[in-house]
């Protein structure tokens, strides 16, 4: 493990939740580029644009997400 001290952890959930729900984006974007053999140079370039808008959003946004997620729910 990295051992990445425990209070950066939101950023790390912010890298690894933006990256892969961009990587799942961009894959279905990209789709119709299967045919013609060009699906992994558009992939890789849908996703790189799309990581770096959003990263930034889920940082900033995530905290607000999850007191909003708090306020919805309850304990049993």
């Amino acid at each position: 493990m990295l051992g990445i001290p425990r209070r950066f952890g939101h950023f790390v959930f912010a890298v690894i939740q933006s990256g892969l729900t961009c990587a799942i984006a961009a894959a279905v974007a990209s789709y119709p580029f299967i045919a013609d053999g060009s699906f992994a140079a558009h992939w890789s370039r849908a996703w790189l644009l799309s990581w770096l808008v959003m990263l930034p959003v889920v940082v900033l946004a995530a905290p607000a997400i999850r007191r909003l997620a708090d306020l919805l729910t309850r304990d049993r």
